[in-house]
């Protein structure tokens, strides 16, 4: 392993991606430093709700409002072992308060009589620029729906970029501590720092980004959420990702020598599609990055190494996440045997939001402002796809809105009386009443970078921050190809020996969310199956295949580099995350529900498809 100390001149600079979010195992970071195969360590903890939770505790105890697991199990677990080795730490684990998250961690070193330099990234909160922002025009509009700016708003940050991250690492400090940033810029910030690299490098900073969007979600770059999840071995010791950083922007991922776990092309071209949007436009502070023609390559048991990022300057915006409480929320469920157990949860459902409708008539509360009626294990997430509907047990779950919390609190009563009043063999909830809680909602919006000041202290200290190198002028390269048309060879669909197929014996699939759109990543499990794939996975017919979910547009962007296509879809998940009542609102499982769709090959492309050689 290399000394370090002298990063600058390294030729490789290894990162341990140590948490996807707030709440990830507590086996990650121990497991990457008693590794002995990093030099840098860093954490992603924030998440849109997690910044409204953080928020909420703050109010309660000023010194909180950080993800305290980052201070109390993860770096009180390592950080005797993290000074010895000279491993370097990044975290955004400061969420609506770094300088606290800061202070914990200072007190953890002093009781372990460790002298460590701590510095802390902040300047991402702009709440105090919102009533000045409601006053000048032009007028704030939700990037997805147009809405106004809410009246009443609990947090408001601005996704910060790596420059500070830089310029922390650059002032010697051990550990830095961060706000809302990106989630790649924990990364990317090191290896800024590590190779010199300057505003202007504008593909160098897309190739670090693309390692950090690599790690940032942890073990999903080691074989987690993979579509063949039976070949994945060990999950109980499954390892977590490390990505081997050349001066060049290459670089190798893998994982610590005897943990479960895989790592090959599809795995980290699953993960390389997640969220992304428009694979040759993905919009990050500090570049546009192009990864639509980014090769992957097994370079070894474990070993795979990724080159080919692109980058475009920049936009003069910041994409701001604010939360903004809209009524009060409840979900609850029930748990019903027997024959036409489905039938059965679906009337109970029905028979007690007619109930309650009626009741709150007779309370002048007013109607419910929405509902969702699922039936969990009968495929209810897969609409007029289930196959499923003949199940003895099922689980009934209702989940509603409304402006009054009282209304929702008699909701919650008259749940538990279907068990005596309707359907034989209802077992009850098993959790107890249901709660009612404030619905919190997401509004995302852009701001002019020259309103946000980022800010870098240290002991004390301000740093400040070098001015932006003249950057290159943003490319006017194209969005990656949309419908693009190839030839069809005689082994497609037009074969006389094609056979129908889910979609899944062609492609690996990977699917996440960005507020209320969509995103699922297909990949190819081999080049020849690319012009079939082109051919019958459509725009038209996946918006079709997932109608009942997607209310808005289908776009499919073309990834050639690893032979792969991007599907974003609009208006797809019943207004996403927190504003969502479905059983999926980040719609993990839809990629699973598009590679139930049927497709046509020859059976000389399953052949192919079954050997796994995708050109990823």
């Amino acid at each position: 392993m290399s000394t370090r100390g002298s990063e600058r001149t390294e030729r490789i600079v290894r990162i341990g991606g140590a948490s996807g979010f707030w709440g990830d195992s507590s086996v990650g970071a121990p497991q990457l430093v008693a590794s002995g195969q990093i030099d840098y360590l860093v954490f992603d903890y924030l998440a849109e709700l997690t910044m409204s939770i953080l928020a909420g505790a703050r109010l309660k105890k000023p010194e909180l409002g950080y993800a305290t697991d980052f201070v109390s199990v993860a770096m009180k677990a390592v950080l005797n072992d993290v000074v010895r080795q000279g491993i370097r730490v990044v975290s955004n684990a400061g969420g609506v308060n770094p300088q606290g998250c800061a202070d914990a961690l200072a007190a953890l070193a002093a009781e372990q009589g460790i002298a460590l330099k701590i510095a802390v990234v902040s300047g991402d909160d702009v709440s105090p620029l919102l009533p000045q922002l409601r006053q000048q025009p032009p007028a704030v509009r939700e990037l997805q729906s147009g809405a106004p700016l809410p009246g009443r708003v609990l947090t408001a940050n601005a996704y910060l970029g790596a420059r500070p991250i830089q310029a922390a690492l650059d002032a010697g400090a051990q550990v830095v501590i961060a706000g809302r940033c990106v989630d790649s810029a924990v990364t990317l910030g090191v290896l800024m720092h590590a190779f010199g690299w300057q505003p202007g490098d504008l593909d160098l900073l897309a190739a670090g980004s693309l390692a950090g969007h690599i790690i940032e979600c942890g073990c999903q770059a080691t074989g987690g959420l993979h579509t063949d999840w039976d070949t994945v071995p060990d999950w109980p010791n499954i390892g977590y990702p490390i990505v081997e950083c050349h001066a060049d922007g290459s670089f190798v991922v893998t994982k610590p020598a005897g943990t479960g776990g895989k790592v090959t092309p599809a795995v980290v071209g699953e993960q390389m599609l997640y969220e992304i949007g428009d694979p040759s436009a993905y919009l990050l502070p500090d570049v546009v990055a192009d990864f639509s023609q980014v090769r992957i390559e097994q370079a070894g048991e474990h070993r795979v190494h990724v080159r080919g990022a692109r980058g475009r300057a920049p936009t003069e915006s910041y994409k701001v996440c604010a939360t903004y409480v809209e009524g009060f929320k409840c979900a609850a469920q029930l748990t019903i045997v027997g024959f036409d157990a489905v039938a059965k949860a679906r009337r109970t459902g029905e028979a007690i939001l007619a109930r309650t409708s009626a009741l709150f008539a007779q309370h002048g509360f007013g109607p419910y402002s929405a509902t969702q009626l699922e039936v969990l294990g009968a495929e209810s997430c897969y609409g007029p796809h289930a196959q499923a509907t003949q199940t003895r047990e099922a689980v009934l779950r209702l989940a509603v809105t409304h402006a009054r919390k009282d209304a929702l609190e008699l909701f919650a009563r008259e749940v538990a009386p279907a068990g005596t009043s309707w359907a034989p063999g209802t077992t009850g909830a098993g959790g107890g009443r249901s709660s009612v809680s404030p619905s919190i909602r997401q509004y995302a919006f852009l701001l002019d970078k020259s309103k946000v000041e980022a800010r870098v202290t240290m002991d004390g200290q301000r740093i400040e921050l070098p001015p932006d190198a003249e950057s290159a002028v943003a490319a006017s390269a194209p969005s990656s190809p949309k419908n693009a048309t190839g030839a069809v060879d005689a082994c497609e669909s037009s074969a006389a020996d094609a056979i129908e197929v889910p979609l899944i014996r062609l492609a690996w699939a990977r699917s996440g969310d960005k507020g209320d759109t969509s995103n699922i990543g297909v990949i190819a499990r081999h080049p020849a199956l690319l012009p079939l794939l082109r051919e019958q996975l459509t725009e038209a017919r996946v918006a079709e295949w997932l109608a009942h979910l997607v209310k808005g547009p289908v776009t499919r962007y073309e990834v050639p580099g690893i032979g792969a296509f991007n599907f974003v879809c609009e208006q797809a998940l019943g207004g996403g995350g927190m504003a969502s009542l479905r059983n999926d609102p980040l719609g993990k499982g839809m990629g699973q529900i598009l590679l139930a769709m049927p497709v046509r090959a020859s059976a000389a492309l399953l052949d192919l498809a079954a050997t796994g050689t995708g050109n990823a």
